[in-house]
């Protein structure tokens, strides 16, 4: 899922504290799981923004909607009617959300309510660690499932680097050597050779090296 975390309220309030009327838009989807920007964290900003505005003196509305999500028209089609009202937005989804609310009402400002991270795993709670980058071209099969494009440090296709030691990253003793760990598991899985075959060089393109990417599917087109 995508990883984010709340915006510092100074930053928001910097953001929207000359608007009357503000409207916070939360996502009932990945921002929700990683408590950033679901329902509960879309209360919470209104209540700060509300005391902060009353200490000030400012009459200032603030209402509040969750959307299941913000990545797909037919969900910010929910909003249409009642967006009028307003005069400005705060998204709390992540970036895709924000950019996509943006686009589809162009002439409100739409501010972001939190930092997009990255895509990731919830490890525990209150704790979550990325795992891929989306580059678009998945090597996770001759990897033992393990990313090294998301997990090395120099997103390294043949390693480990001459960095690591004790099966430790150079960067930090705390951080496993990705290459470390696809080599413990490929020997888990008992497909050590696949190891000694050099990996060919990665066609960046497909990642964000090759500029803005698409997906067509035409056989869900409709």
């Amino acid at each position: 899922m995508i990883i984010a975390e709340k915006k510092p309220i100074e930053e928001v309030i910097e953001m929207v504290k000359d608007f009357r009327k503000i409207l916070i838009v939360g996502c009932n989807e990945c921002v929700t799981v990683c408590e950033a920007g679901g329902k509960r964290e879309v209360a919470v900003l209104a209540s700060s923004l509300r005391m902060y505005f009353m200490n000030q003196g400012k009459d200032t509305q603030i209402d509040e909607v969750t959307l299941e999500r913000q990545c797909d028209r037919e969900y910010l089609e929910e909003i249409r009617n009642r967006i009028e009202q307003y005069d400005v937005v705060i998204s709390l989804a992540c970036g895709v959300g924000v950019q996509f609310l943006a686009e589809t009402y162009s002439r409100f400002p739409v501010y972001p309510g939190v930092n997009t991270c990255f895509m990731g795993v919830t490890e525990e709670r209150g704790v979550w660690s990325e795992r891929c980058q989306g580059c678009g071209q998945c090597i996770l099969g001759s990897t033992g499932g393990i990313c090294p494009i998301s997990r090395c440090a120099k997103r390294l296709l043949n390693g480990p680097c001459g960095g690591s030691t004790k099966g430790k990253c150079e960067i930090s003793k705390d951080l496993d050597c990705a290459w470390q760990l696809i080599i413990d598991r490929l020997k888990e899985l008992d497909r050590l050779d696949e190891y000694e075959q050099i990996a060919p060089i990665k066609d960046w393109s497909t990642e964000r090296a090759g500029g803005p990417r698409r997906v067509v599917r035409e056989d869900v087109r409709q």
